[in-house]
């Protein structure tokens, strides 16, 4: 991991340069129930801070009533225009014939097989329609998120993508995401505070062995914002089913999140757990 402009995070967010800053992201809220369940109880009992919502999936009923019952738990709009389930089907809230681009046949989107296919011909006027209908959705159940993060996509994918959300961040007053380098140096230059270092995203960590490498990840965390995208769920018979290839990753994940372990190693190593509410508070001070 490279290191960003040293201490701008820090020093925006109010912390000394050298704070161990840690945030911890909950993606994929509104997959399926047994990622909403073990979410929630990954914020509550564990070291989880901020989530990210799937507007357009089958659980996102599910997850905005357990956003209502706990607002406590800080959200964010997972904006995704990517499957990564093949047989788990759902399409965008844009009417298809608006989005043709962003969809198959059927008018699902595509899986992350075809990512790279839908992102060379997706066009970016329909990715911005159906990007801010996510956000509206959400704002229309009188729910208030803190940023706006991608599913799949890090940093956009593209470079015109990330530009126009870092735009729709602007406007509806969040923070963004910002996974990667040069992008990170880019939006730091602008004095907003990102994470100084490239995103951690859990299912890139085997599972073997899994707790050991997270503690390990915690006791060398750098000084600055560091990010971690993980994936929660229950690993319940729902979670096998549907989800037969990334169950285990999500299962590891979850345990580790609640368990002992993980919150005596922060205490331990004066570790400050934030969520994205500090973030979004400068970007909204700035967002002229």
């Amino acid at each position: 991991m490279s290191q960003a402009r040293k201490g701008i995070t820090t020093e925006l967010l109010g912390h000394p340069d050298d704070a161990r800053l840690l945030l911890i992201n909950a993606d994929d809220f509104g997959m399926y129930r047994a990622i909403n369940e073990a979410v929630v109880r990954a914020s509550k009992e564990g070291i989880v801070r901020s989530t990210s919502l799937m507007v357009p999936c089958p659980g996102a009923a599910h997850a905005i009533q357990l956003l209502r019952e706990n607002p406590d738990v800080r959200f964010g709009v997972h904006l995704s225009v990517i499957r990564d389930i093949e047989g788990y089907l759902w399409g965008p809230l844009t009417p298809k014939e608006e989005v043709p681009t962003l969809t198959d046949a059927d008018g699902h989107f595509h899986v992350t097989a075809r990512m790279f296919e839908m992102l060379d011909r997706a066009n970016l006027d329909e990715l911005k329609v159906e990007f801010r209908a996510q956000i509206e959705a959400v704002l229309a159940a009188n729910l208030r998120p803190t940023h706006l993060d991608w599913h799949c996509l890090h940093s956009g994918g593209r470079a015109d993508v990330f530009d126009m959300t870092l735009g729709l961040a602007k406007e509806y007053g969040l923070a963004l995401r910002v996974a990667s380098h040069p992008f990170i140096e880019r939006v730091q230059r602008r004095g907003l505070p990102t994470a100084d270092y490239d995103l951690l995203d859990s299912f890139r960590v085997g599972i073997e062995d899994k707790p050991a490498r997270y503690a390990e990840m915690l006791r060398a965390l750098p000084a600055g914002l560091s990010e971690w995208a993980v994936h929660p769920s229950l690993g319940d018979e729902e979670s096998r089913a549907i989800d037969p290839d990334g169950w285990r990753v999500r299962r590891t994940d979850f345990a580790f999140l609640v368990s002992p372990q993980a919150r005596e190693i922060v205490r331990q190593e004066g570790i400050t757990l934030i969520g994205y509410e500090p973030l979004q508070q400068v970007w909204q001070g700035r967002s002229s």
